[in-house]
């Protein structure tokens, strides 16, 4: 599996959930009004959070993509995904609406993305349906999402293995975000290098201390 990151919230996944069937997998495209270029990509599945423009440009990805826009329980090309119901604030959604958080079963490993959460935690049910994850992709930027500090309480509530920070200010960016730094400050990290792309296989998960890895957009 290969997990690339574009910018805010947009990632690529690229899996092979059975011999010879690679599959793409598109989270949360931005419009270029953010200030950000969305790369060319093509997909076989789509998943947005939210009717934000800077995460629902389902036109910006070619292809004829799966399109998953909610809640559900979804089984496409052997790979498993459920969009579970969340806030986008912290008013139960009177500000800004609903986000769904999705999780992505492929390989023998779990992710989630949580697109933009904006609980300041984590209900019970929610983190049922979540369970154990292998990779977490969590937005730190605050604003109009958690905090580094919310952030950062909401990752010792899910106790992922890998944690992808997202959502957070990047040269060009036209949104006002915090910077990585704030969250990495909070965990006592006082920078981490930045990879192109994250390659992971089942083996590679780390066993015991959990790892945070910052993508190059």
């Amino acid at each position: 599996m290969q997990i690339i990151w574009h910018g805010q919230s947009c990632f690529e996944i690229i899996t092979t959930p059975a011999k010879n069937s690679q599959v793409k997998i598109i989270i949360d495209p931005f419009s270029e009004e953010i200030g950000l270029r969305l790369p060319k990509m093509e997909a076989d599945i789509l998943l947005v959070s939210h009717q934000h423009y800077d995460h629902n440009n389902k036109k910006g990805v070619a292809g004829s993509p799966f399109l998953v826009e909610g809640p559900g329980e979804y089984e496409i090309k052997n790979i498993f995904i459920t969009g579970i119901r969340s806030w986008h604030d912290i008013s139960q959604g009177k500000e800004r609406g609903e986000n769904t958080i999705y999780t992505i079963e492929t390989e023998e490993m779990r992710l989630c993305h949580l697109g933009d959460l904006g609980q300041k935690e984590l209900e019970e049910e929610q983190l049922e349906k979540i369970g154990d994850i292998d990779v977490l992709m969590l937005p730190v930027g605050g604003t109009y999402t958690v905090s580094g500090k919310e952030a950062a309480n909401i990752m010792s509530q899910m106790e992922p293995k890998i944690t992808i920070p997202m959502h957070y200010h990047i040269p060009k960016l036209k949104i006002k975000l915090d910077g990585l730094d704030k969250f990495l400050k909070l965990l006592g990290i006082k920078s981490i290098e930045p990879v192109n792309k994250l390659s992971l296989k089942k083996k590679d998960i780390p066993e015991g201390e959990a790892k945070i890895i910052i993508l190059k957009p």
